[in-house]
C-alpha cells in the first residue's frame, strides 16, 4: 500500500511539468502553423492581385 501512494504521488508531483512542457510545445506548434498560414494566405493575395502596368 505504501508503495501505490508513493508511486501516485511521484507521478502527480511530475504531472505539472510534464503538463506545462506539453502545452508549451502545442502553444509553438500553433503558432508557428499560424504564421505559416498567414505568410501563404499573404502569398497567395499577393500573386491575385494585378501588377498595374
Amino acid at each position: 500500500m505504501m508503495e501505490s501512494s508513493g508511486t501516485a504521488g511521484f507521478e502527480s508531483r511530475l504531472a505539472p511539468v510534464v503538463s506545462s512542457r506539453l502545452t508549451s510545445a502545442i502553444a509553438a506548434s500553433l503558432s508557428l502553423c499560424l504564421v505559416i498560414t498567414l505568410t501563404v494566405l499573404s502569398i497567395k493575395l499577393t500573386m491575385a492581385t494585378p501588377i498595374p502596368a
